[in-house]
């Protein structure tokens, strides 16, 4: 229920704020909501804009509604250890000091998330903590680590802007086409307001399933990107051992944009849809690196 608030509190706000940016952008430039240009400009504001406040927003909601506790201080062995081996990968891989969180689940994860490379939060579950050795706890951290140094927060967020851009300006193009095809040859009007919007309502449903095939594809490459990075900032053997221990582990329920940056990943949808590579074709990859 607090992740369903969160979410339903932050999309309403991010809504209003594109709203009033879209309203000030047409009004500065002149720009007919009506024609071609307005409805370009509403979808790339729409569609970059939520991406990007998502984005920005990333660590905030991301400690929310994991209850992730931030590691300001370390208070005994365990905690020193995790800020000690993410403060020496992250110099290794040349960006800042992210912080470093716990979060509480029992199952074997972690996620890493931020707008930039130095300023990025790398968390982990007490799962993950209680059933790995150092060893593999360090390939994880490098596998977090790597994602934040590769850039892979922000590359997403674009990508994820421009599918978003197409499916809202596409299902508004087609639902007018399929409106205009539907009007009498006496030129009566074609689709009321009600049945308009209720075919861009299907439509971007339809195009955003396709738009998340895309979304996916990169998301796979990125993912076996980071698991050479982890190999390199611990061990290639941790890496290796850790991915083996997940198969065993329960599904991951981290949700979002977490969950495409997570370490944890057993799909059961199509591969298509999948964030994530399967393990063992991500295992294999690492074993086949030289």
């Amino acid at each position: 229920m607090k992740r369903i608030v969160l979410f339903l509190l932050t999309n309403i706000a991010v809504m209003l704020t594109l709203g009033i940016v879209l309203s000030i952008l047409m009004s500065v430039f002149g720009i007919q909501r009506q024609s071609m240009g307005g409805l370009l400009l509403m979808a790339g504001v729409f569609g970059f804009g939520g991406a990007f406040i998502s984005l920005l927003m990333s660590k905030w909601i991301a400690k929310r509604s994991t209850g992730a506790y931030v590691i300001e201080q370390p208070h005994n062995a365990t905690e020193q250890w995790l800020v000690e081996t993410v403060r020496r990968q992250a110099q290794k891989a040349g960006i800042g000091m992210p912080e470093v969180a716990i979060f509480d689940s029992p199952e074997m994860n972690a996620f890493a998330t931020g707008a930039n490379k130095n300023n990025a939060l790398v968390a982990v579950s007490t799962g993950l903590l209680h059933n790995m050795n150092k060893e593999e706890a360090e390939a994880v951290l490098g596998h977090e680590v790597s994602h934040v140094a590769n850039g892979d927060m922000v590359t997403l967020t674009l990508i994820q802007g421009v599918v978003n851009t197409f499916v809202i300006f596409l299902a508004r193009v087609v639902a007018g086409i399929i409106s205009n095809a539907t009007r009498g040859n006496n030129n009566e009007s074609g689709m009321g307001g009600l049945a308009y919007y209720a075919t861009v309502f299907v439509l971007e449903i339809l195009f955003g399933i396709l738009a998340s095939i895309v979304v996916a594809w990169f998301s796979r490459q990125r993912e076996y990107r980071a698991d050479t990075g982890g190999a390199h900032l611990a061990s290639r053997q941790g890496m290796i051992a850790a991915l083996e221990k997940l198969k065993h582990s329960q599904e991951s329920r981290l949700e979002g944009s977490m969950m495409a940056f997570g370490i944890n990943s057993k799909s059961k949808l199509a591969s298509l849809f999948s964030s994530h590579p399967p393990l063992d074709e991500r295992i294999q990859a690492l074993k086949d690196a030289r």
